[in-house]
């Protein structure tokens, strides 16, 4: 198991926090909010004897601090993140992982900066905006965010989960706190605070973001398009599924859900491995 040397960059109304671990070729890992680093660890851990792996907090969640007042938050922001992010790390391009929102980010970074992504794999990202009625989907999003303003945090996540993972769907199973390792619990300590924040800020505009698949289609990366073989038809799952059918490509099988990264890192480190293996 590789050190993991944790960094900062500071960057445009942000202090990025970013960790290192590693040797081979780049590969940066983005997590999806109100996640941060710590939700790729494992994975990060497993992929470190083949590749030089840098994961990080996207700004404004856990410590990864704003230098300014807390404000909207675009896709177009946290890809530029990404950017510069790259651009400090090295010249040669990087294999990019996104997970959920994070996803996002790397798919921005790939249309926007296609120089820096040797390959990509984006998993479940949720793109309501290439569902049908995307009107729709803007309005239930909106109700979260009008929930949390009224209600608070709790009612908030509980109207977010329903919305985003589809009418049936089973509630995520939650850890036992008590056979959790410290630093999981610290993780989840995080992300607990990070949910004002991504409730207020990220949600409503980050989930109004749509792809530019034309540049994505024209681009020299190769894009692998992930799902959770046990996800619910919920907007994560479909918009993988759409996203795929745009790109001209299938969709490849992860084990576990939306947060099969996370608990099945082993096998998902040879799914991610093969799939930049097979795009090199």
């Amino acid at each position: 198991m590789h050190d993991v040397e944790t960094k900062t960059l500071q960057v445009p109304g942000a202090q990025l926090h970013y960790e290192v671990r590693g040797s081979g070729p780049l590969l940066l890992m983005i997590p999806g909010a109100p996640a941060d680093a710590g939700a790729l660890a494992g994975l990060a851990a497993l992929l470190s004897d083949r590749y030089t792996v840098v994961s990080y907090d996207q700004r404004g969640l856990s410590r990864s601090s704003l230098t300014g007042p807390p404000e909207d938050q675009s896709v177009a922001v946290f890809s530029e993140d990404a950017h510069r992010l790259l651009a400090v790390l090295g010249d040669e391009p990087a294999y990019v992982l996104g997970n959920s929102g994070g996803a996002l980010t790397a798919l921005d970074l790939a249309a926007r900066h296609p120089e820096q992504v040797r390959a990509l794999v984006v998993h479940e990202p949720p793109i309501p905006e290439i569902l049908p009625d995307p009107a729709h989907w803007r309005a239930k999003f909106q109700e979260v965010r009008d929930t949390y303003t009224g209600e608070g945090v709790g009612a908030a996540m509980q109207k977010f989960i329903a919305t985003i993972e589809g009418d049936g769907a089973a509630p995520p199973a939650m850890p036992d706190p008590s056979q959790m390792p410290p630093e999981a619990l610290e993780m989840m300590g995080r992300i607990q605070g990070n949910l004002d924040y991504f409730l207020a800020h990220m949600l409503v505009p980050v989930l109004r973001f749509e792809p530019d698949v034309a540049a994505l289609r024209s681009g020299s990366a190769p894009i692998v398009v992930g799902v959770g073989a046990g996800s619910p038809e919920g907007v994560p799952l479909l918009s993988a599924l759409a996203l795929a059918k745009r790109l001209g490509t299938k969709a490849v099988e992860f084990p576990g859900d939306h947060q099969g990264l996370a608990f099945d890192a082993a096998t998902s480190a040879e799914i991610v491995h093969d799939a930049f293996t097979r795009t090199a």
